[in-house]
């Protein structure tokens, strides 16, 4: 049974991706909820008939009470088989009809939808450009994540659990007084009319306050997990007082934020029992009044009675569940400012895969500046011939990491044209681009996973011994047999940590390298590829290295001059330009800037400062 109701929608079920999805929050939840409409039409139904069935069963216990003021034997004579049926109705299909609103409420909508929710927003996100990543805690965007889907499931149990079921009860309500007497209706529309007064006062503030204190939460999760993440640079330096200020702050902020919002509740919370007392007395007393006046039987007091103290009990509960909705809408508000963000960086309609023939790269007039004045890139162009091997040097700044971003196409370029083997890369799918690239960075992260997930993420479908061989090339392998975490995990089934952390930088690095020989990509990035790797394991490698190059076209980042220096062409850049080219002897000959650089080196690595401070 339970299986039946949480299989009846798919949360993964085949969509429309869209890359600028709604802004508004009402159009962007019914975005998400279009594959559960039938269910939530069914869920809306049940609430009435639940609430129908409440009401009815007061107005039948009205009639008891006047039934019970004739004769015993008589009633269950005249009244016994109605009696019986009812009393079969309460154990049998009440039950039944409130099973089946609990089974759609809480095992077809609760659990898909906020799944479905996550899912596509994860997709979402993940589609987003590294430049969007960039401007942003991963903590905040991570948290926004998480807490969208449960608010957006919390609002929908609401209208079906609290409001549908609310609105269908007061309506009953009001038409059992206006049956028993029209006049007992009046107290019941004036309260109504406050009541609506204090919802509203009530959701107005409760909204904007939710919302703050939501994206105050957000915050502090941006700020703890940023401290977190860099927990070696706090150490390091000693900053702990500074980092637990730095959260204090925003902590702070989440408490005041948080005791507004608790303000507004207790506000309600008083005038709401004000108004209930008010309702008591006018509905139960006027009842009263009528019987005393012989103008109402005793079943109409109880009745009257027993609905008003039903409104009471469910009053509160009604207008917590109205805050609640409106909470939870402030906080899917607040993810939407991560998760309903428009996908800028996109592949163009029709966008074919790269069909890599040769491997040469052409960039004509190619400037960016990432929005800015100056940094970047200024006017570059350049021709890369199939199979060739390029080193870039050149002071920080100067547009080397720029140039390999905009060759993975995670920016598009403001201006110029990259092109690899004649294809336009802004014209072709980003993955089919990126699929053709290998690329050893600098700053060498790992996943948070084992070392053998680590080094399949270059070929999921490389087999053991190509595994295996790729770390014994980049000299890794003999360390990752040795490695064991906490819980026992041992060799390649070793988890490495956060980014790696478990690792040394040379371990991490010999590990992207290992992963990149694997993924034997016929185009080669290599960002300081060997800067966090000692002399002796530096040596090792380098063999590797320009074993890796062999047939592939190559664009090689480094300060350590001596890892470039055999490079078929070396590219000086300077302030986004390209300032001299040519082998290493050519231009050491010309006695320009690579020079100068190549003179100041300490120990193999470029000094720019000192080069700078000459100029």
């Amino acid at each position: 049974m339970f299986r039946y109701f949480e299989n009846l929608v798919d949360p993964y079920v085949d969509y429309t991706v869209k890359d600028r999805p709604p802004t508004r929050l009402w159009p962007f939840l019914w975005d998400y909820a279009q594959p559960f409409r039938k269910v939530f039409l069914l869920a809306g139904l049940l609430s009435i008939v639940v609430a129908a069935v409440e009401i009815w069963l007061i107005y039948y216990m009205g009639r008891v009470v006047d039934l019970m003021t004739g004769e015993p034997a008589r009633v269950w004579a005249e009244h016994g088989s109605e009696l019986l049926l009812v009393a079969a109705f309460v154990l049998l299909v009440r039950p039944a009809l409130h099973v089946l609103d609990v089974l759609v409420l809480n095992n077809a909508v609760m659990p898909n939808f906020g799944t479905l929710i996550r899912w596509r927003a994860h997709k979402h996100v993940l589609r987003q450009s590294v430049g969007w990543f960039e401007n942003d805690f991963a903590g905040r965007i991570a948290n926004r994540i998480m807490q969208t889907p449960p608010a957006a499931g919390e609002v929908v149990f609401q209208v079906f659990d609290a409001i549908a079921f609310a609105l269908a009860y007061m309506v009953g309500a009001a038409v059992l007084l206006m049956a028993a007497d029209a006049r007992l209706l009046l107290p019941l529309l004036i309260w109504l009319a406050l009541y609506a007064v204090l919802v509203r006062w009530t959701l107005q503030r409760v909204g904007p306050a939710s919302k703050a204190a939501s994206d105050a939460r957000s915050t502090v999760t941006g700020r703890v997990v940023d401290s977190y993440t860099n927990i070696h640079s706090v150490k390091m330096f000693a900053h702990n007082d500074h980092e637990l200020d730095y959260a204090l702050e925003a902590i702070e902020n989440t408490r005041r934020t948080f005791q507004v919002e608790m303000r507004i509740y207790t506000v309600m919370d008083v005038v709401l029992v004000t108004l209930n007392g008010l309702l008591i007395v006018g509905v139960v007393g006027w009842a009263v009044l009528l019987w005393m006046q012989g103008q109402a039987s005793v079943g109409v007091v109880a009745a009257a009675s027993a609905l008003t103290l039903r409104l009471n009990a469910m009053t509160g509960w009604i207008m917590w569940a109205l805050t609640t909705f409106f909470r939870q809408l402030g906080v899917v508000a607040e993810g939407m400012e991560t998760i309903a963000q428009p996908i800028d960086l996109v592949d163009r309609p029709g966008a074919s895969a790269l069909a890599l023939r040769d491997g040469r790269i052409d960039i004509r007039g190619l400037s960016h500046h990432y929005g800015r004045d100056g940094g970047g890139l200024d006017h570059v162009s350049l021709s890369i011939e199939p199979g060739e091997k390029v080193g870039l040097i050149g002071r920080s700044g100067a547009g080397k990491s720029t140039l390999v971003k905009l060759l993975l196409r995670f920016y598009d370029a403001e201006q110029g044209v990259i092109e690899i083997d004649g294809q336009d890369i802004s014209k072709v799918t980003q993955d089919s681009l990126r699929r053709q690239i290998g690329m050893v960075q600098q700053d060498s992260a790992l996943l948070h996973r084992s070392v053998r997930d680590n080094l399949l993420y270059g070929r999921p479908d490389a087999t053991e011994d190509q595994m295996i061989a790729a770390a014994r090339r980049a000299e890794a392998h003999e360390f990752i047999l040795d490695l064991e975490d906490p819980q026992g995990r041992r060799g390649y089934d070793a988890h490495v940590g956060e980014r790696g952390v478990k690792l040394s930088g040379g371990q991490r690095q010999r590990v992207t390298l290992a992963r990149v020989v694997l993924k034997d990509a016929p185009i080669l990035l290599l960002d300081e590829a060997t800067s966090a790797l000692d002399s002796e394991v530096e040596a090792a490698i380098q063999n590797t290295l320009y074993g890796m190059m062999e047939g592939k076209t190559v664009i090689a980042i480094a300060h350590r001059l001596s890892t470039i220096a055999r490079m078929d062409r070396i590219l000086v850049m300077d302030r986004g330009r390209i300032v001299e080219e040519g082998n290493h002897a050519a231009l050491l000959a010309r006695g320009g800037l690579y020079a100068q650089f190549w003179a100041h080196q300490s120990g193999g690595f470029l000094n720019t400062e000192e080069v700078e401070a000459a100029e």
